[in-house]
Parts: C-alpha cells; sequence; structure tokens
C-alpha cells in the first residue's frame, strides 16, 4: 500500500476542462452593422482576484480598456467522493500494455470523484460577457461529456461529464468617473472523473508459448492421468554476440532517450541488450530510442559512449541454456 505511481488523471482533466473554453471569440460592430473588430477572449488558469488585482493596480488607467477586457479565467475550486458511482474495490480488470501489447496490466476498479470549477467571465460591456455566456451555455444541457485519456499505459478513456451547477453576475463599478468598470459572470461546473491505483504487471512474456498435454493409463482397470508442461521461452539476453551498433553519449541509469551511431538494424517494439542490461525499444526518432530499462527484472546501470548494443532476436531463444525452462519442464501427476 501507499506505493508510488502517478497516473496524471486530475492533470489531464483540468486541462481537458479548461481546452473546452479556449476558442471563444466577440465581435464588435458600428451603427450600419458592419463588423469592426473580432477579438479572441484570453483564457487562462487563476483566481479572479488575480486579474482583477491586476487591472486596479495599473498605472495607466488610460490605456484602451479593450486591451485588458474582455478575459476569462478558470479555477479548480474542489475535490469530493462522488458515492452515487461507487462499485467494488476489491474488482479488478486487465488489458495489454500499448508498449509492446504484450505485457498485461492489472489495475483494480477505479474510484469515482467528483471535480469542481469556476469559471469567470469579466468584460467591460455587458454585451460582450452576453456575447461568451450565449457560446458557452447551449452545449450544458446541463451537461456536456468530454473524453479524457485517464491511464496512458493502458490506453484507458473515459467519458467525463462536465455539469454546469449555477451561473451568478456581479457589476463590480465603485469610486469616481476614472474607476474601471467589471462585470463578472460566474459560473461553476462539476467534472465526474474516476481515480485509478497503481497498476501491476500479471504476467511476463518471458514464456512465449506455453502447452498442456495430458497422459492416461493404458487400461481402464489402472488409470492415471500425467499432466505434463511445455515451455517456449524468450531470451532476455543477446546470446549470438553480434553488435548492432553503438551508444553515442553517456547515459545514466534515469535515461530514457538514448543515441546511437547506426539505427538501420534497429526497430520499435524489439528488445536490445547494452550490457547484460535489456531495454525495450518503444519509439524510434532519427538516431534517438525511446526506450524502458531494465526490462525482466535485468538491472539498470550507466552506460559510457561506444557501449555496444547487441538485439535479441529468435536466434536467441533457440540458444537459451538447457534447462531453463522457467520452471515448466518435467511432468506432475
Amino acid at each position: 500500500m501507499f506505493e508510488y505511481f502517478y497516473h496524471e488523471i486530475l492533470r489531464n482533466t483540468i486541462v481537458s476542462f479548461g481546452s473546452l473554453f479556449n476558442n471563444i471569440t466577440i465581435k464588435h460592430k458600428n451603427n450600419s452593422n458592419d463588423v469592426t473588430s473580432v477579438i479572441k477572449v484570453p483564457f487562462s488558469y487563476g483566481p479572479t482576484q488575480k486579474f482583477l488585482a491586476r487591472l486596479n493596480q495599473s498605472p495607466d488607467l488610460n490605456k484602451p480598456i479593450q486591451i485588458t477586457l474582455p478575459r476569462m479565467s478558470f479555477e479548480f475550486t474542489g475535490l469530493t467522493y462522488d458515492s452515487t458511482r461507487k462499485s467494488t474495490t476489491t474488482q479488478t480488470f486487465t488489458a495489454k500494455s500499448i508498449t509492446d501489447g504484450r505485457e498485461t496490466k492489472k489495475v483494480y476498479l477505479p474510484v469515482p470523484y467528483n471535480l469542481q470549477f469556476e469559471v469567470s467571465i469579466m468584460s467591460k460591456l455587458n454585451d460582450d460577457a452576453l456575447q461568451i455566456i450565449e457560446q458557452i451555455l447551449p452545449y450544458f444541457q446541463p451537461a456536456y461529456t468530454m473524453t479524457v485519456e485517464l491511464i496512458d499505459e493502458i490506453n484507458e478513456k473515459r467519458d467525463v461529464p462536465v455539469i454546469l451547477e449555477n451561473i451568478t453576475m456581479q457589476d463590480d463599478y465603485e469610486g469616481d468617473f476614472t474607476s474601471r468598470r467589471v462585470l463578472i459572470y460566474t459560473l461553476r461546473f462539476t467534472a465526474k472523473t474516476y481515480l485509478f491505483g497503481p497498476t501491476s504487471s500479471t504476467t511476463k512474456d518471458i514464456v512465449k508459448k506455453i502447452s498442456v498435454s495430458y497422459i492416461t493409463g493404458d487400461t481402464t482397470n489402472t488409470p492415471t492421468r500425467e499432466v505434463v508442461y511445455s515451455a517456449e521461452p524468450r531470451a532476455i539476453k543477446n546470446y549470438t554476440g553480434i553488435v548492432v551498433t553503438n551508444i553515442s553519449n553517456d547515459i545514466s541509469t534515469e535515461d530514457t532517450l538514448i543515441t546511437v551511431n547506426d539505427i538501420s538494424s534497429i526497430l520499435p517494439n524489439t528488445y536490445l541488450d547494452i550490457e547484460g542490461e535489456e531495454i525495450f525499444v518503444k519509439l524510434i526518432s532519427g538516431n534517438i530510442l525511446t526506450v524502458e530499462r531494465g526490462k525482466d527484472g535485468t538491472p539498470i546501470t550507466s552506460h559510457l559512449a561506444g557501449a555496444a548494443i547487441k538485439s535479441i532476436t529468435s536466434t536467441d531463444n533457440e540458444l537459451i541454456e538447457t534447462g531453463d525452462d522457467f520452471g515448466f519442464s518435467g511432468s506432475t501427476f
């Protein structure tokens, strides 16, 4: 319990919520109903008081007000457990890892939580605020569903309903003639998301194939049943000694990007052997490999520039030491 994990679920939900409002524009027209200006409303994360303080403390009160208003901001204001969406906490499900499609990941069913948000619309002119409001409200009846990627390593995506709870309006206009007038519309939302615990590997693919056969007795009077297990293992190191390329720069135990001299003999979704450390190649960009380190329990170590990189292929599978069948040899009764 309390092992380290971070799926970035809250962060991804906040970013996805903010992206809903980042393309709102308003138009100003003259007496002839011709459009004189089109303004994309700035949208950023932060409390309303922060932006109001910035407006009030500006030394240049004669600056054109449209430079600073209208604008929008949003803030993550709370997180509460949602008991109405509770599921069995001990139930699990499994999914294939998206890195290579081989390793199976197990994770417990998620815990439902509600995220509260406030979106503030600040403007000088009421017509500007009404244009913004009218571009938002038709999508919430009262909910709008957005799709959020919750766990990247198993490609777990879920629809997250965003519910518009209420709207309030405030007209801040105090002081003398030179004081700025600010109309503030506040929209409060609830996003119904899920939080997942750590994922764990349920199987390793160092065993490529398993077959089970049953052998019974030759007479009906004294039947016996013998279960024979056989396995086709996958190599986790290079046996042939063939070097495909070399490392261009030193790499530490934390590096996941490796620059190599020659990329021609390396493919994505394959395994490599670097001085006894097994790595998995996820992506290739130019001569840079994006990898997973220390696969199948091999030690993660630092490597100096020039270290040999050896591929792990089907030929290595055939050269695995005799008897190294991961406990599947022999028979049991």
